[in-house]
């Protein structure tokens, strides 16, 4: 990709996909279980084991992956602490702090038109 930007000119697309703020929020907190797990660590550090326990109806692997991808992205802290057995906690970063009140809008937003759309269905 890098050879391309040298040698040529990106479509108006892929400009977007680069430069967009907009596209690089999502591409952070896109995921299958992002969302609904820097929710669940909004107001507390939990265990892997607590986190297992709200995801029941997916694989430890599917919740591993998207915890370390939060993890990569600076979202969310992930502390190990020596003992036996290893106990893991996880926390929200003051980075991922910041979208508590867009996310407080965002789910306002489909709140609110989730119930019209419910009322047009009907």
């Amino acid at each position: 990709m890098a050879d391309r930007k040298k040698n040529s000119t990106y479509s108006r697309n892929e400009k977007c996909i680069i430069e967009c703020d907009l596209t690089y929020v999502v591409s952070k907190i896109e995921g299958r279980w992002k969302l609904q797990i820097l929710s669940m660590l909004e107001d507390k550090k939990l265990r892997f084991s607590e986190l297992k326990k709200e995801f029941s109806f997916t694989t430890e692997r599917m919740l591993t992956l998207q915890l370390r991808a939060l993890e990569q992205d600076g979202l969310v802290k992930r502390t190990v602490y020596a003992e036996v057995p290893p106990r893991v906690e996880y926390e929200l970063t003051e980075m991922a702090l910041e979208l508590g009140p867009i996310f407080k809008q965002l789910s306002d937003w489909g709140s609110k038109h989730r119930s019209l759309t419910k009322k047009e269905l009907v």
